[in-house]
């Protein structure tokens, strides 16, 4: 919930309307490409650099789906889809390990999702509500509460060693197109670095 405050007072901010910042919350669900995406809106948005901004940061669920394959093979297609839409990391977190400790009920996963993106929602709109009483976020610390995410899901993805290679690799190409590269690209080139990386490293 605070993590949606902090969207819907950042919405407001970038002149996004009420309607529309609760229509990207409820529909969109995807916090950390919705933040990425208010850097560069405006009266003119660049439509190219914001749809790879958000295939960029989200890129992740493509991993995430694939892991979860073994859990949601057996549903039909319309069933799969439907999973997907309300998955995050928490709750991709939390129902991986139900699965491995030999939960097979979807619904774990599911609920979880609709809970979250029920918090989202209302975050969003306590942010919409109560921004002007909030003021400035810093006061509040929320504008660093995207920064504490991923610190956190970085440090809970440590898988040792093999892990620097490509975290060096996406911190300095990322740094370096944050500085040299047009605004807003260094999240593009730092995920495709990283990635690049990781993937050779995985070559035989």
């Amino acid at each position: 919930i605070p993590f949606g405050v902090a969207f819907g007072v950042a919405a407001t901010e970038s002149g996004l309307t009420d309607a529309q910042a609760l229509l990207m919350s409820a529909s969109v669900f995807a916090a950390a490409s919705q933040f990425a995406v208010l850097e560069i809106w405006g009266t003119t948005i660049p439509l190219i650099p914001l749809i790879l901004i958000a295939l960029a940061v989200n890129a992740r669920h493509i991993l995430m789906g694939a892991s979860l394959y073994p859990w949601l093979s057996d549903l039909p297609w319309s069933k799969r889809l439907a999973s997907m839409l309300v998955l995050s990391d928490a709750n991709f977190a939390s129902g991986l390990s139900d699965y491995q400790a030999g939960e097979r009920d979807v619904g774990v996963l599911i609920g979880g999702g609709l809970a979250l993106w029920l918090a989202w929602v209302l975050g969003t709109t306590g942010g919409l509500l109560f921004g002007e009483q909030i003021g400035d976020p810093r006061a509040f610390a929320l504008d660093v509460v995207m920064i504490a995410f991923f610190a956190a899901l970085l440090a809970g993805s440590w898988n040792g060693k093999a892990a620097l290679l490509p975290w060096f690799a996406a911190a300095i190409v990322s740094l370096a197109a944050y500085w040299w590269a047009p605004a807003n690209w260094h999240v593009v080139a730092g995920a495709l670095a990283g990635g690049i990386v990781g993937g050779l490293r995985n070559v035989d």
